[in-house]
């Protein structure tokens, strides 16, 4: 009797264990298929890209970027879009 107890409690104690690593594993695979879902660096929610619109080409480097999330530049009253600040003011430098 006292043998058939002390496999129970080991048992179930095992039993805990392997779902506890199992849950630490499934939290690792939510977060690598679903990062929009989870908190940034500082606890706050990671910023929401924009899906949809218009793709235009950066004159500098060659990235597509979308229209509305695109560093622009007005010059000679055109809007010129580009993929950051620095390829912006490297095409300001000529």
């Amino acid at each position: 009797m006292f043998r058939f107890l002390l496999y129970s409690v080991v048992a179930v104690f095992l039993i805990t264990l392997i779902r506890a690593f199992l849950g630490v594993i499934m939290k690792g695979f939510a977060e690598l298929f679903h990062p929009d879902q989870q908190p940034g660096p500082q606890g706050t929610a990671r910023p929401q890209v924009p899906v949809g619109g218009t793709l235009v080409k950066d004159p500098v480097c060659g990235t597509y970027v979308a229209e509305q999330s695109a560093v622009k530049l007005t010059a000679n009253g055109q809007t010129i879009c580009f993929c950051s600040a620095a390829c912006r003011d490297k095409y300001k430098a000529g």
